[in-house]
This record gives structure tokens, C-alpha cells and sequence, in this order.
């Protein structure tokens, strides 16, 4: 009996040892065949990072917002209400370039998940980079009119190349450029800022300059969907045009679709009511005119709204009592625009939780947001 139960024991060490013997031959047999842990899809990654994020660090990533110079309020309100991102205006272009660039890597480091940091680089009228000569080596930079006068395409991609490589070496990471409205009228506001007054010529345009941009890891974003043609300026009050959907089917899309199909990674959505689409609502706070994007030109990229601090939002918002962040990102912008983020974060929060906005959609936004990021060579 003692035999049997000795041979018993020395039969269960023989096969413990076997089994440890056995899995280090495994271990050394995979690592000398180079085997890893399977990787993560950038996709798969993004998801995974959402799904750890809170309700509140997700809805802060939805905000882009103005600033003060006050780096010491930035910072604090970076983190304390998770912000995705900032705009930077000509006013924010102070000091000299080593103050610049610190003030931004200091707004970067103060964010847990890194900034976009967006301004309004067109050229011409509309060019924060000509604020201080200080900071971008230059007193002014070309119009895309102004610069196809001078040199063609050539001279368009190459201010374009200049300006994207130096917001880059800035540390600003998006740019709300190129403008894909088409104006025939001299006297709008918005016709300096365009290209060409014809739709086939300023899509040939987009499509060339968004992979300019681009290929210097500056996003860039077509302005101002459905299309400006030559409405009334919405900074000052509210503006309406009256065409069809087919007319702009057949010339203010036509821009936009090339930016698209150029992989553009952002587009900027205007307040101009379409009164044959939704005749109530400016198309930054519709449904209907936002989902023409998606369903229509199938844009999967990040929708962003004009400034919500525009009068034309403002007319709407208080006539209809609404809160214009909730209502913007309600009807499809996955980024807002809005320097009002305090009330507009409480507020969404607010619609979340009583299911008046659903996690899934926001989820959606926040992947996309940081989709961008990921894109633009930011640590997600």
C-alpha cells in the first residue's frame, strides 16, 4: 500500500513537472517565432478609450471654445471641464514666438486627452497668422484670389503649404480653411474669402488644397455647408435663402463633395435658414439640413458648428427658447463651436441624463472627435 501510494506521488510530480517543462518550451517557442499579443485596430482602440471616459469627459471633448489670455483661467478650465479643444482669434497672437509656443504646450499639458487647437487661417481678410509678425514670420498672407492672381495653383498650394507648416510648427493643429462657398456677387460679404465665382473651378480648387494641408498634420475643414452663395451675413442677424435643394444639389455641393472624396477631415456647418429644407431653423441647429451631409455626400468625418455666438443663432435661440448648444449638437454637429461651454456642458448633461440626448449618439461624437486626434498624431 505505502509502494502504491509512493508511486503515486512521484506519477503526479513527474506530470506537474511535464506541464511546467512543457509551457516555458511554449513561452520560448513563441518568442523565438517573434509572436505578440494581437494589437488593437486604431478603431478598436478609440472605442475602448470612450468606453473608460465618464459622461463629463465626454461631453467636454464636444466643445471647441474661445479664450482669454489669461493662461493660468485656460489651463484651469481645460482641465477642470475637459474641453476638446480651443480656437485661437487675432487677439490670442501675443508675445513672441518662444511665449506663443510655450503658452500653447502649457494648454496641451494641462488637458488629459490633447487639444485640437484651431484657428481661422484663410489668407487675405480672414488671417489670424498676420496678427503678430512676431509669431508667424509674416505681415500678411495672400488670398486664394489673390494668390492665383500672382502664380496660379502653384502659388495657392504653396501659401497653403506656408501656412499650414507654420501653424504646425505653432502647435496649432486645425485649420478652419479652405472657404468652398461660391459667391457670383461682388458685393457679399463672403466673396473675398471665396475662390472663383464657379462651382466646377472652386472644387478643382478644394480638391487640391485640402491633401496640401492635410499632409502637413493640420486638419483642415471646408466652410460654410450647405453652401453661403450670397446670403446675408450671419454674424449680424439671421439670414435666408430661398433655392431648392436641387440647386444646391447642382452647384454649392459640387465643392463639397471633392473636398470630401479628398478625405477633408472636417466640415463646418453655417446658420443660413433654407426655407425649402427647414424653413424654421438656421442649418447649424437642423436635423434635416445636417443630415444631408452624412445620408447625401456620406461625410464620416467630424461636423462642426459655425460659432454659436453668432447673432443668427442668437435670434433663434431666443425666439424659441432653446439652448443652443443642446440644440446644435441635437441636430448632428459632432463639434460646438461655443464659448458659452459652463452653461452648454451643464445643459447637455442635463439632456443626457433625461434621455432627451442618448449615450450611443454621443459616443458616436466623441469617437469621431477622437478619431481626429488619432489622425493628427495626438496621444488618445
Amino acid at each position: 500500500m505505502k509502494i502504491n501510494r509512493h508511486l503515486q506521488r512521484v506519477g503526479w510530480l513527474l506530470l506537474l513537472s511535464g506541464l511546467v517543462i512543457g509551457g516555458l518550451f511554449w513561452h520560448h517557442s513563441n518568442v523565438e517565432a517573434g509572436t505578440k499579443p494581437a494589437k488593437l485596430s486604431p478603431s478598436a482602440k478609440i472605442k475602448a478609450r470612450v468606453a473608460k471616459m465618464s459622461t463629463n469627459e465626454k461631453i467636454g471633448q464636444l466643445f471647441v471654445t474661445g479664450v482669454s489670455n489669461n493662461s493660468a483661467a485656460v489651463r484651469h478650465d481645460i482641465k477642470e471641464y475637459h474641453l476638446g479643444g480651443i480656437i485661437l482669434m487675432g487677439n490670442n497672437f501675443v508675445g513672441s514666438r518662444k511665449q506663443f509656443k510655450h503658452r500653447l504646450s502649457n494648454y496641451q499639458r494641462s488637458a488629459k486627452i490633447p487639444l485640437t487647437i484651431s484657428t481661422d487661417q484663410e489668407g487675405g481678410t480672414v488671417s489670424r497668422l498676420s496678427s503678430n509678425p512676431r509669431i508667424s514670420g509674416h505681415r500678411y498672407y495672400f488670398s486664394p484670389q489673390q494668390a492665383d492672381k500672382k502664380g496660379g495653383m502653384k502659388e495657392v498650394k504653396k501659401i497653403y503649404r506656408l501656412e499650414a507648416k507654420t501653424l504646425r510648427s505653432l502647435g496649432i493643429n486645425w485649420d478652419f480653411a479652405p472657404v468652398a462657398d461660391v459667391s457670383k456677387n461682388h458685393h457679399s460679404f463672403i466673396y473675398n474669402r471665396t475662390f472663383k465665382p464657379s462651382y466646377q473651378k472652386t472644387a478643382s480648387y478644394i480638391r487640391q488644397v485640402v491633401p496640401v494641408i492635410q499632409h502637413q498634420h493640420v486638419a483642415a475643414t471646408l466652410k460654410h455647408f450647405p453652401g453661403y452663395g450670397s446670403a446675408a451675413d450671419t454674424h449680424t442677424g439671421s439670414a435666408t435663402v430661398n433655392r431648392s435643394l436641387s440647386s444646391f444639389e447642382k452647384r454649392d455641393f459640387v465643392p463639397f463633395k471633392a473636398g470630401i472624396n479628398s478625405g477633408v477631415d472636417a466640415v463646418m456647418v453655417t446658420h443660413i435658414i433654407l426655407r425649402k429644407i427647414d424653413p424654421k431653423k438656421p442649418a447649424s441647429l437642423s436635423y434635416k439640413d445636417i443630415s444631408l451631409l452624412r445620408k447625401q455626400l456620406d461625410f464620416k468625418g467630424v461636423i462642426v458648428s459655425d460659432s454659436l455666438q453668432m447673432q443668427a443663432v442668437g435670434n433663434y435661440a431666443t425666439r424659441h427658447h432653446v439652448q443652443r448648444d443642446v440644440a446644435a449638437f441635437k441636430a448632428g454637429n459632432d463639434v460646438i463651436l461655443s464659448s458659452d461651454y459652463k452653461k452648454g456642458i451643464r445643459h447637455l448633461r442635463y439632456a443626457i441624463a433625461h434621455k432627451h440626448l442618448s449615450q450611443k449618439r454621443l459616443n458616436q461624437s466623441v469617437e469621431r472627435i477622437l478619431t481626429l486626434k488619432q489622425k493628427l498624431g495626438l496621444k488618445i
